[in-house]
């Protein structure tokens, strides 16, 4: 049975792994969430750092300070399921916009200096993270008895970050 530390550092690894995460504002603005990709330079913590253009919705719907973000994950492999929440602004940091690019975001953009280029920070606060256990596991432990609804207990966990 994982501790609610060890789910918190399994979904810290899976979005430095995964890195799609589905964002949107809580408010609605934009039109709800979108497919971004998410940067991180830490295994377990934050913030997660987003490229994206002046002409995408989010970044249009952005007000001045930090708006407070929703957004879902959803690791490759379908063993972790995350609801996201935090604070999300847009951070143009010109050090930051260095230290983060890579030739992936450049192929998106003409240079650093690109006029539409928009850097914002994601700061989650609280994430509800489901593990999924392989059905084909779960089916063979329900043949010998295992009560499925006890055993998925220890695998969710609301994490304030």
């Amino acid at each position: 049975m994982p501790s609610q530390k060890e789910i918190e550092k399994k979904l810290w690894s899976e979005l430095k792994s995964d890195r799609t995460i589905m964002l949107g504002l809580e408010s609605g603005a934009a039109g709800g969430t979108q497919p971004m990709t998410a940067v991180l330079e830490d295994d377990d913590r934050g913030p997660i750092w987003i490229f994206s253009s002046s002409d995408v919705d989010l970044v249009q719907a952005l007000g001045v300070g930090p708006s407070a973000a929703v957004g879902q994950f959803v690791s490759k492999g379908h063993g972790l399921f995350a609801s996201l929440h935090g604070q999300l602004q847009i951070q143009n940091d010109p050090a930051t916009v260095e230290r983060l690019w890579n030739p992936f975001i450049a192929a998106w953009y003409d240079g650093k200096d690109d006029p539409k280029l928009r850097l914002m920070r994601l700061d989650l606060d609280h994430a509800h993270v489901w593990l999924n256990e392989n059905s084909v596991f779960a089916g063979i432990k329900m043949l010998f008895g295992t009560d499925p609804k006890k055993d998925y207990k220890d695998k969710t966990a609301d994490i304030a970050l």
